[in-house]
């Protein structure tokens, strides 16, 4: 009975989700962005750092999804004597869909919740980056949940485009 309550809630969210996806960003589905060989998918900011992130905060808390942390990696290198660009990792999800991935593989836990990275390169572009989520699913072999991992997916490529270049 619990399980079915988790996916209920998890499919009223993931409806929700798309909902508010389609209604800010038409109602067409966006081509699936570039996936790096090593599972990794990066758009560009149109804004700097800390603004990147408060408008990536403020799309996440708007479509309901748990915001859990946020990690200044360029402060904690600061505070070992290395110097490094800004680099700030957000961790949000939603733990009825999150933990049905970790049910069907336990070490799916490694990759959820959802982690997505704001940092800046070496030419100054600021970059949303994170794990493309049926690269997720083949890395721990999850087959069961094809569904859900697409509109993890469909769902973290809108909130990335909430501040992509135009």
């Amino acid at each position: 009975m619990p399980n079915c309550i988790a996916q209920l809630c998890s499919a009223a969210f993931l409806a929700l989700a798309m909902m508010m996806s389609s209604a800010s960003h038409g109602s067409a589905e966006s081509p699936k962005p570039a996936v790096s060989a090593s599972g990794v998918i990066a758009a560009k900011s149109a804004y700097g750092v800390g603004e990147t992130v408060e408008r990536l905060k403020k799309d996440i808390a708007a479509k309901g999804i748990v915001f859990f942390q946020e990690i200044d990696q360029a402060a904690l290198a600061a505070k070992a004597g290395i110097e490094l660009k800004p680099s700030i990792l957000l961790i949000f999800g939603n733990p009825p869909l999150g933990t049905q991935f970790i049910t069907a593989n336990p070490q799916a836990g490694l990759d959820w919740p959802v982690r997505m990275l704001v940092y800046r390169d070496a030419a100054g572009q600021v970059w949303v980056a994170y794990s493309d989520f049926e690269w997720i699913a083949r890395r721990h072999g999850v087959t069961s949940r094809d569904a859900q991992f697409h509109m993890a997916s469909q769902v973290a490529a809108s909130i990335a485009s909430s501040v992509a270049s135009r």
